[in-house]
């Protein structure tokens, strides 16, 4: 009962955030307090940018890039994995729910706050992949690199300007603070927790309301959306199988138990499986989220996935679309006339992902004696 109680104070705790944050354009009214500061801050530290930036060298450039890289959404979606199948359970999950909690606020300290990099030029501005390309266009401060390893790389690539180190280093402390005096509870409410899936999927969806709105748009929500659907994956496959795949008995890598071959062949049925489940799980949203929509009379729109949908929808007048349905009132904070189903498609995608790294690839798993 008392479990049953603290879930749903802060489900409603979520929920009066988002309505009265809506109500009073919280958002704006930080904005105007904090962007004229921190926009000055990032100016004024351009020539501590500049000063790094002669010593420019083909290595430094390799070697700061790789080290950027390893911090960035497609390497955790690569390792973490493997750390779930070679029998570090509790570590992967730990580090999966760390990782999205520092996305997740620090992506919204980001787009509340809308303040700018280091202009491009005179700072030379290094992007080895298109992930780093894209997080490029994110605002500034706090630096995610930063904030998720609390270590410095990104002056010299002259993505983040010094103020944005230092906001990353100070919330990333801040977050980290919180997290060590609360991990072992989430880890046992994940475990063995009553109403664990219903609970998450409430939360998942609140917070999806509760991110700010940027100045202007950026892909942070994005990356919100694709490691909340992670977490969301992880969170419902680790609770229906902790027991059976997840124990802190289960075999670890370099034993007798799980040898490097062995893992090995984990990994080439694992990776294989994961990327066909996030395939299927992309086309089955893409199908199915639309449908729903327009049954429930909620008015759509696709930026990218449902290419049918990014004009037809959007030609409807406001006035129309406001009276549309129940549910669509329901939704008055959102502030939106139309509901991108991209985002659905996304966090869908990326929670299937995450449960077949949990479930459906530790059973083939057992199935093949691996």
């Amino acid at each position: 009962m008392e479990s049953v109680v603290w879930q749903g104070l802060a489900l409603s705790g979520i929920f009066s955030w988002i309505v009265i944050t809506c109500y009073f354009d919280v958002t704006k009214k930080i904005r105007s307090l904090l962007q004229p500061w921190v926009s000055h801050h990032v100016v004024s530290g351009t020539s501590i940018i500049l000063k790094i930036q002669k010593h420019q060298h083909k290595f430094l450039d390799a070697l700061f890039s790789g080290l950027s890289c390893i911090v960035s959404v497609p390497f955790y979606t690569a390792f973490l994995p493997l750390l779930f199948w070679s029998g570090h359970g509790k570590l992967a999950r730990q580090m999966t729910l760390l990782m999205a909690l520092c996305d997740y606020l620090g992506n919204c300290i980001k787009d509340v706050v809308s303040a700018p990099r280091p202009n491009c030029p005179p700072v030379r501005r290094i992007t080895a992949t298109k992930d780093e390309e894209e997080n490029a266009l994110e605002y500034g401060l706090p630096s995610s690199h930063t904030l998720n390893t609390v270590c410095l790389s990104g002056i010299y690539l002259g993505m983040h300007s010094l103020i944005d180190i230092i906001g990353g280093l100070v919330f990333g402390f801040m977050i980290l603070a919180i997290w060590l005096s609360v991990h072992e509870y989430v880890d046992a409410f994940i475990v063995s927790g009553q109403n664990v899936t219903s609970f998450w999927a409430a939360l998942s969806f609140l917070l999806l309301f509760a991110y700010p709105t940027p100045e202007f748009p950026t892909p942070s929500f994005e990356y919100h959306t694709a490691f909340d659907g992670v977490v969301f994956g992880i969170v419902t496959g680790i609770q229906q199988t902790y027991h059976q795949f997840h124990h802190e008995a289960v075999p670890r890598i370099f034993t007798s138990q799980l040898t490097i071959p062995t893992f090995l062949g984990r990994m080439l049925v694992g990776i294989p499986t994961i990327l066909i489940v996030k395939f299927c799980s992309k086309a089955l949203a893409k199908w199915i989220l639309p449908v729903v929509s327009n049954t429930l009379g909620i008015p759509i729109k696709s930026t990218s996935y449902v290419p049918m949908l990014n004009g037809s929808a959007t030609d409807k007048k406001s006035s129309e679309i406001k009276q549309s349905s129940y549910i669509h009132k329901m939704l008055f904070f959102s502030q939106q006339d139309l509901f991108d189903v991209d985002t659905g498609i996304r966090f869908l995608q990326y929670a299937g992902l995450a449960w077949s790294v949990v479930d459906l690839v530790p059973s083939l798993f057992s199935h093949l004696s691996l």
